[in-house]
């Protein structure tokens, strides 16, 4: 069946229209529920006080929801948005893609990021963001080809899928470039957003976004993960979104300043090409290379985040990895990017699950997933690692949540909360891999524990205790989510700033906001809470101007030019700011200073805390955190790392650890622990302009210039 055969439910022609400074003029609304195709205009005001990306995400979604608005609603939508800077060519890291959406695991808003073509691709075919809004009463498919090129005649459709369309997204990816595409070049210029049936069946589904490889001449998926973005898009029956750019180049963008964009670009990369190799090798070990230094420094989360390193490590480190991904140098997930951290596992054969004996591309394993459902799950084994990857990818799985999810169940089941009567026959225990991938295939089926365990941790903390009478306190303490949303897989007990990086988030602990974790334990450079809560205002700041611009972070930080070391504050790169400074203005014409970045984002950031005010949410103890990540939780932990514990409790409290029992000791951490964690928010929460519980000041917004009639309304109540 050729595309043009599919039954086409609704359809809208368009001129595509000349980029001008990064920016189209528009944004294209697609209802899948009513068939409603249009487009709606940028306003000058977006651009101002949104910029981009998660920014107009966040103003698009706020307009589409109400405060009584749920993850499953029709008028919840999936916004996708690049930012002005996304598709430039010139400087490393420019091809994100920025996802939102009222978030089943957390019930707020919830934005996720991936790299891939689909961003930067549905700029060139003339939008600046992607709205998706209703439910499809059949399978669909949103169509956007602008193959026609600047000003010819494009066209957006809704299509009805046959009941042959696979779901499964590396099978779903063969469909769509049988169907859609016919030259190598067309392939190149197709790209796709979809999930998988494991998203179907669970809250955790995540997005794959797709990119054609013309090195392997095969399609490859990054994922926008966290907080099942990918459960929304099947909810609503929608298998793919689907773009076709017309050809680009390095100026497709129409900068206001090409000139400078290469400049600065030219220098970036020169440094890149430098350093790399005798830094972190980004572009042949990826971000596996993180591995052992979490290790070494006692912060790789090992089974359900007890522990901080194992002596099995080595066995799924950076050596191994490199070992494994086919190098197909420079191996990046946008065009012009040096960094090229993107590394896969070609022709892995598949030995579970339906695809047992298949030949597949894997792509990664990257840090989170290699820490997450290898170390926090007890798994030493890189082909189980692999193994779990492929099926997470395809069934549209969150490695994050599924990782640390799975090291909840398996903790559970050691402590006897779990046993093979619970868990439908399965062996649970930490190390076995092949139970762990049964309550995958279970979660793709929609079938058995794989049904329980897909709710997530915040959900099976609730059934744990009313079904099998667990104990509320003990599963709390352990079940390592925050706001519903699974950790990220580094260890904080020893980080305050992190703790809290992770905790004052406002869509969960994911250490894209704030990875403080070096600045505070290892290398002690906040040692007050006023310390503490100015690196939580600015980096979180920081790192959410990327998802505005439409930049990936690991080029600001991941590789450094030793003279860095120099400059008047090393952790925030200064010389590296100082080339988004440029590269900002040098696309938008619009001239900015580095603190103009970091109000760009406090913006939009406020305006997520108000919006998760809004759904009911984003008040103090919602901002609360699981005990695991503040201190030890059992007699084990403890004696793990006893000596450091004892010497804590004789310098902190000036107590005599040699008179108190193992439970007193721990007692006595928590008291402590907890404390610091509530004068950590109440500096934070000033530090940032808002009440101490936890809502941003009207002084706060009207200084922002975000002090709208409806979104004092929101904050009114609860000052």
């Amino acid at each position: 069946m050729k595309q043009h055969e599919l039954p086409i439910l609704a359809e809208v022609t368009y001129r595509v229209p000349t980029v001008e400074r990064g920016y189209t003029g528009q944004t294209l609304y697609v209802n899948v529920g009513h068939g409603e195709v249009k487009s709606k205009p940028v306003t000058e005001q977006m651009k101002e006080l949104f910029v981009g990306g998660r920014g107009f995400d966040l103003w698009l979604l706020w307009h589409a929801a109400t405060p009584e608005t749920r993850w499953d609603d029709p008028e919840n939508e999936i916004v996708i948005s690049s930012g002005p800077c996304g598709g430039v060519t010139q400087y490393p890291g420019s091809g994100k893609s920025i996802a939102a959406s009222i978030s089943p695991l957390t019930d707020v808003v919830i934005d996720s990021n991936a790299g891939g073509h689909f961003g930067p691709f549905l700029k060139f075919a003339g939008w600046d963001a992607i709205e998706v809004q209703g439910a499809a009463a059949h399978e669909v498919i949103v169509y956007i080809d602008a193959s026609a090129g600047i000003s010819g005649e494009a066209r957006v459709q809704i299509l009805t899928v046959p009941e042959d369309c696979p779901t499964d997204t590396h099978l779903l990816g063969q469909w769509i470039t049988e169907r859609f595409t016919e030259t190598e070049k067309d392939r190149e210029l197709t790209s796709f957003v979809s999930a998988g049936r494991g998203s179907e069946h669970s809250l955790m589904g995540c997005l794959n976004f797709s990119l054609y490889d013309r090195k392997r001449q095969d399609l490859r998926y990054k994922q926008a993960g966290r907080g099942g973005i990918g459960t929304v898009l099947r909810h609503k029956h929608v298998k793919a979104l689907i773009v076709r750019s017309p050809a680009f180049d390095s100026k497709s963008n129409r900068p206001a300043d090409p000139a400078r964009i290469q400049r600065t670009g030219a220098e970036m990369q020169r440094e890149v090409a430098k350093w790399d190799p005798v830094q972190n090798r980004m572009r042949s070990r990826g971000t596996s290379y993180l591995v052992e230094i979490m290790n070494d420094y006692d912060l790789l989360p090992v089974m359900n985040f007890r522990y901080g390193q194992h002596d099995e490590t080595p066995k799924i480190s950076a050596d191994i990895w490199e070992n494994r991904f086919t190098q197909n140098l420079p191996d990046g997930c946008w065009y012009g990017c040096t960094v090229a951290c993107a590394h896969a596992v070609d022709n892995y054969k598949v030995r579970t699950g339906p695809y047992a004996g298949s030949c597949v591309i894997v792509d990664g394993p990257e840090y989170e997933t290699i820490a997450g459902v290898g170390s926090n799950c007890g798994i030493f084994d890189p082909g189980a690692i692999l193994e779990i990857n492929f099926y997470c990818d395809t069934y549209g799985i969150d490695t994050i949540s599924f990782g640390t999810g799975m090291a909840f169940v398996m903790e559970c089941y050691e402590a006897g909360v779990l046993d093979r009567d619970k868990t439908g026959g399965l062996e649970l225990a930490f190390g076995n891999a092949d139970a762990a991938l049964e309550v995958l295939h279970q979660m793709a089926r929609g079938e058995g524990f794989g049904l329980i365990f897909g709710q997530g941790i915040r959900k099976m903390k609730a059934a744990f205790v009313e079904r099998f009478g667990a104990d509320p306190a003990f599963l709390d303490d352990i079940g390592m989510e925050a706001k519903g949303l699974e950790y990220s897989e580094y260890m904080t007990k020893e980080s305050l700033a992190q703790q809290g990086g992770y905790g004052l988030t406002n869509k969960g602990p994911q250490h894209d906001e704030a990875w403080l974790i070096f600045m505070d334990q290892v290398n002690n450079q906040l040692p007050t809470f006023e310390d503490k809560a100015e690196a939580l205002h600015y980096f979180p700041m920081w790192r959410t101007w990327f998802g505005l611009a439409g930049f990936c972070k690991l080029p600001w930080n991941d590789v450094v030019d030793p003279k860095n070391a120099e400059a008047d504050e090393p952790a925030k790169i200064p010389h590296h700011v100082a080339n988004y400074v440029e590269i900002f203005s040098g696309v938008t014409g619009r001239e900015v200073t580095a603190d103009d970045l970091i109000r760009m984002s406090e913006r939009v950031y406020n305006l997520q805390r108000v919006f998760n005010i809004r759904l009911g949410k984003g008040l103090r103890d919602h901002d609360s955190i699981p005990y695991r990540s503040m201190g030890p939780v059992t007699p084990a932990e403890y004696l793990s790392r006893q000596a450091r514990y004892d010497k804590q409790l004789q310098e902190w409290l000036h107590l005599d650890p040699d008179s108190m029992s193992v439970e007193e000791k721990i007692t006595a951490h928590r008291r402590h622990r907890e404390d610091q964690y509530e004068q950590l928010i109440d500096a934070v929460y000033a530090r940032r302009g808002w009440t101490s519980n936890g809502v941003p000041t009207p002084e706060t917004l009207a200084d922002l210039g975000i002090a709208m009639p409806e979104v004092l309304a929101v904050i009114e109540p609860h000052l």
